[in-house]
């Protein structure tokens, strides 16, 4: 269940960053509101992953995989580069979160 209610939370938060960037600096209302309520149900779901789960294990999750989504977005959606190096960084990043996981959820 623990790594449901993560991946729903990183899910959320890589939504309210996708609609930060439509939000144009918090200018514009409706993804501002997205935004704003992605996180909180972000974090929200963060805080219940955290009650059976390490925070060093779940933070290791979530910070690789939303970067990785969140780059992946960038690349395919955004109009942003995607050079061989960039995508070699988020293959690091998941590589990074795979070792660090290497020792269990606990």
């Amino acid at each position: 269940m623990a790594y449901l209610m993560l991946a729903g939370a990183i899910l959320s938060e890589v939504l309210a960053t996708t609609a930060m960037k439509y939000s144009d600096g918090f200018s514009k209302l409706w993804p501002s509101l997205y935004t704003a309520a992605g996180y909180l149900l972000a974090f929200f779901l963060l805080a219940q992953t955290l009650r059976t789960m390490s925070v060093g294990t779940a933070y290791a999750i979530w910070a690789g995989i939303g970067t990785a989504l969140i780059a992946a977005i960038g690349m395919v959606f955004l109009g942003e580069s995607a050079s061989a190096l960039k995508i070699l960084g988020v293959l690091l990043v998941i590589a990074g979160v795979v070792v660090l996981n290497l020792d269990g959820a606990h």
